[in-house]
């Protein structure tokens, strides 16, 4: 589905942050696709189509239960589908494992090692090494520095706010240079502010790194300040897929005013 289509519903744990070579950054950036991706949940058929444009910043948004983790799961390797293909830069991904996929992943509660400074959580984005090297704790210092924690590497996460873990499960991403990012309601704990904080940050890193972001939320108001693309999910299908702008204005889908109340 790419936008501006609607759906056809006739339409049929932390994984490794070790950086594999094979993957860069494509000028231009890069399609992901996925073609009638299907996957079964207990009683429920999901079936996932859709193509994102390089540098898309996307919402997923739907009601609880639709498939929004799922969505992102089987692009990041954590499932996998009964059939259909993962696409990017026009290679099926859908056999790799999740560490050999070009795929960052932040999630809900940050998934820092408590036991580990700040520092070294970040390097384990390139690296299994428990005792870094100094290039290593240099590039997790300059991640620290961009998302704002300059100075911060030696905390334990029990020192750190909610907002500075996550910021910490940002700056791994970042080392990692992946050219996607997928976001599993990484902000849905933080108070309003603190929220839109952290949206903007995001926002303005993937500008920087021209990364396509995939980020699960619950707020039509995260889609409005941040997305270019908005995707609203029900019962395991895509129903529609449309620039943020014009998604916000439609009044003629049945499902999104059903989730909205209208």
């Amino acid at each position: 589905m790419q936008p501006g289509w609607r759906c056809c519903l006739a339409c049929c744990a932390l994984a490794s942050y070790t950086v594999l070579a094979g993957w860069r950054r494509v000028k231009g950036g890069s399609v992901l696709e996925l073609d009638k991706v299907r996957f079964d949940y207990e009683d429920m058929k999901m079936c996932f189509e859709m193509k994102v444009d390089p540098a898309s910043l996307v919402a997923i948004t739907g009601p609880s239960g639709a498939g929004k983790s799922t969505l992102l799961h089987l692009i990041a390797g954590f499932e996998t589908p009964v059939s259909g293909r993962i696409m990017f830069d026009g290679e099926d991904i859908t056999g790799l494992a999740p560490a050999r996929r070009p795929v960052s992943v932040v999630f809900q509660d940050n998934n820092l090692f408590a036991h580990l400074d700040a520092g070294t959580n970040v390097v384990l984005g390139i690296s299994t090494r428990l005792k870094p090297d100094k290039k290593d704790r240099l590039a997790a210092a300059k991640a620290l520095e961009r998302v704002g924690l300059d100075g911060f590497a030696s905390r334990l996460p029990g020192e750190l706010s909610g907002g500075e873990r996550q910021r910490v499960a940002l700056a791994r991403a970042l080392v990692r240079d992946r050219p996607l990012l997928l976001m599993d309601e990484p902000f849905a704990a933080l108070g309003p502010a603190m929220r839109e904080d952290m949206l903007l940050l995001v926002r303005d890193l993937q500008r920087e790194r021209k990364m396509t972001v995939l980020f699960v939320t619950h707020q039509p108001e995260d889609a409005r300040l941040i997305a270019t693309h908005t995707v609203f999910l029900k019962n395991g299908m895509i129903c529609l897929y449309e620039k943020t702008a014009k998604f916000f204005t439609l009044s003629d889908n049945e499902e999104l005013n059903s989730y909205r109340g209208v």
